[in-house]
């Protein structure tokens, strides 16, 4: 079955101890994502749906946005309530506004703000709904954020067809290890 449509989640960044965006870590993860995606399009990707969150979501939407020259695959983003970047620093804020002009749609599932932590569980959903698999950046022993969007995708794949693509550690520490040989 050839995936469409894919949502990308993960880590943010605390969660992964980077706390720059100059840090070495985020080059290894971008490379893996990229990696995997241009795989996933040359199978007939056309769609990466994210929330727009800081960390895994924003170093996506940059390999996205590096894809876009050599292939047609497009990005949309879809934040959980309106104004969600409202209690983030300066900096990923403006990054996060950057990146809703640069995508080809964006739309959040709430037109309201910041409400409960409901509309992260519906928001969760509706990806998973929405979309043909996911590209998770995960490790299970570790759990963190991320854990609630897996086990919604193990409970969702009882009854649905659904891709999970996991990036973990042993990934990236083999991504790491290619990218000095070169």
């Amino acid at each position: 079955m050839t995936i469409k449509s894919i949502t990308i989640t993960g880590y943010k960044p605390h969660e992964l101890g980077i706390f720059s965006e100059q840090d070495e870590k985020i080059k290894v993860i971008q490379r893996a994502i990229y990696k995997r995606l241009v795989s996933l399009i040359e199978e007939g990707l056309e769609w990466v749906v994210i929330s727009g969150q800081p960390g895994i979501e924003t170093w996506a939407f940059q390999v996205v946005m590096d894809l876009k020259n050599d292939y047609s695959i497009k990005v949309a983003i879809i934040p959980p309530f309106k104004n969600q970047e409202k209690i983030w620093k300066d900096d990923k804020q403006s990054v996060y506004r950057n990146m809703l002009e640069k995508a080809d749609f964006s739309k959040p599932l709430s037109d309201k703000d910041y409400e409960s932590s409901k509309q992260y569980q519906q928001k969760n959903q509706w990806m998973i709904e929405k979309t043909e698999g996911c590209l998770i950046v995960y490790e299970e022993e570790f759990g963190g954020s991320p854990k609630f969007f897996y086990d919604l995708v193990l409970q969702y794949q009882l009854i649905h067809a659904y891709d999970l693509i996991i990036i973990n550690s042993f990934d990236l520490e083999d991504t790491a290890r290619e990218m000095e040989e070169f």
